[in-house]
């Protein structure tokens, strides 16, 4: 499926390569200010909170609210910054950046398959405080180059990791926020007992956090007394009967 994605994500990007060049905005961007990992280094315990309302492997998940909706509860609920996703996949769209910033000052994350230079400029542009990057789909040195585009931009890079492997490359670049996502891309089910297999083997100059498969407030609660600086939460949130409370419990608020 991961493959799948990738090949369509480069037809994609193509397309709005010769519908946007980068030479027409390039020189037009407004630097970012690193918000997104200032946010979440002085939070106590940082919730992201995703607007999510679809998954591949699962359908529709939340109906009741719109991605904006979501972003407006998040946001008067403990979360420290949100994630927003503008993959097609994940019925997502790159307006939903501009959408969610009109209704919230938390730091936002775009939530794609970043695999072209073009999209780092392209999510500066919309607004975007921070970059999903995935080690599953990117080399080593191709992550190190998205690093110092993004930084040279003002935007910050969640590095995603799913294995010891990918854990020990992306500590040799000079990501400082690496994201241990607990999804096996194999089988596609989730298991937060990879964040604690993994962490004894993360660097302590980086800051840690969970994705996938955190489902209460206690999860949370065991993920930072582990030593986790933060979670990235969407399904969790988004599937609760009472999303204040959950969003709440997962920020570690009750």
């Amino acid at each position: 499926m991961l493959n799948q994605i990738v090949m369509k994500k480069r037809l994609e990007v193509e397309v709005r390569k010769k519908q946007q060049p980068l030479s027409s905005f390039r020189e037009g961007i407004k630097k970012g200010h690193f918000s997104f990992y200032k946010a979440i280094k002085e939070a106590p315990w940082a919730l992201i909170a995703e607007c999510k309302l679809t998954s591949p492997v699962k359908g529709q998940l939340c109906t009741n609210y719109t991605e904006t909706q979501l972003a407006e509860l998040y946001t008067v609920n403990g979360a420290t910054a949100l994630s927003v996703h503008t993959d097609l996949h994940f019925n997502g769209k790159l307006e939903n950046i501009a959408a969610v910033r009109a209704v919230t000052s938390l730091p936002i994350l775009r939530k794609d398959f970043i695999i072209d230079v073009y999209q780092i400029y392209e999510s500066r542009l919309v607004g975007a405080d921070a970059i999903l990057l995935i080690a599953a789909v990117l080399t080593d040195a191709e992550i190190e180059e998205y690093l110092g585009i993004a930084k040279e931009l003002g935007l910050d890079c969640l590095v995603e990791v799913h294995t010891l492997e990918e854990l020990l490359r992306v500590q040799k670049t000079s990501a400082n926020l690496v994201g241990i996502n607990n999804r096996d891309l194999k089988t596609f089910k989730t298991d937060i007992s990879n964040t604690f297999s993994l962490l004894p083997h993360c660097s302590s100059d980086v800051l840690l956090i969970s994705e996938s498969g955190i489902k209460t407030g206690e999860d949370a609660r065991r993920l930072e007394q582990a030593g986790v600086k933060g979670i990235l939460v969407g399904e969790g949130l988004v599937r609760a009967q009472d999303i204040s409370s959950m969003t709440q419990e997962m920020a570690l608020r009750k």
